[in-house]
């Protein structure tokens, strides 16, 4: 007798298990960028001053006279004087009592000039404005996040400083307060840029 036929060779192809499929691709990695941070660690919503129609920003320093630049350098060299404390600047404070001893007399008429002018504008209550725009000028230049800089450029103004005639203070205010006065344009600079930054 015949034995049971063999199967057939399509029947056996029917239970073979299908090709295995290709993996799908790997997600595509979303990249989400950092988000702008204020200049050297300054505060995130800093009073900024604004710049007017000419493109000039409004600082303290501008619009004044030259015995109110002479007393805002001399108040800018007293702030460098209290706060730049790093051993590379410890020459800010020997020049800057150099500075006072040998100006003494044409600080002096700067201030009584200053005085005059206050009273000019606010009358015999003069005083308390002065005193107002003072403490402006003061924290104007102790802003924390521009004291390296500035104290690099106060410690550059204190050694020219000390070779300046009597009779060349207000020149020299005049053109050494612009050069402490960069530091402060160049962060507020920087710091609208920031905010272009973030807000883009």
């Amino acid at each position: 007798r015949k034995g049971p036929a063999p199967p057939a060779p399509a029947a056996v192809s029917a239970c073979a298990p299908p090709p295995a499929r290709a993996p799908p691709p790997p997600p595509v990695g979303v990249v989400i960028p950092p988000q702008p941070m204020p200049p050297v660690g300054a505060q995130g919503n800093l009073a900024v001053p604004p710049r007017d129609q000419f493109g000039v920003r409004r600082t303290i320093n501008v619009g004044i006279s030259s015995a109110q630049t002479v007393w805002n350098l001399r108040s800018a060299y007293n702030v460098a004087a209290l706060n730049c404390m790093k051993p590379e600047h410890a020459q800010i404070v020997v020049n800057y009592r150099a500075f006072l001893k040998a100006h003494a007399k044409g600080l002096a008429a700067a201030n009584r000039t200053v005085d005059s002018e206050f009273k000019a504008r606010h009358g015999a209550r003069f005083i308390p404005p002065r005193e107002a725009y003072m403490t402006q000028v003061y924290n104007y230049f102790a802003l924390p996040p521009t004291q390296p800089a500035f104290c690099d450029a106060a410690l550059a103004m204190s050694v020219e400083g000390a070779t300046v005639a009597a009779r060349a203070l207000d020149a020299f205010a005049a053109r050494s307060l612009p050069v402490i006065e960069r530091v402060f344009l160049d962060f507020y600079n920087s710091y609208d840029q920031y905010r272009s930054d973030l807000a883009a």
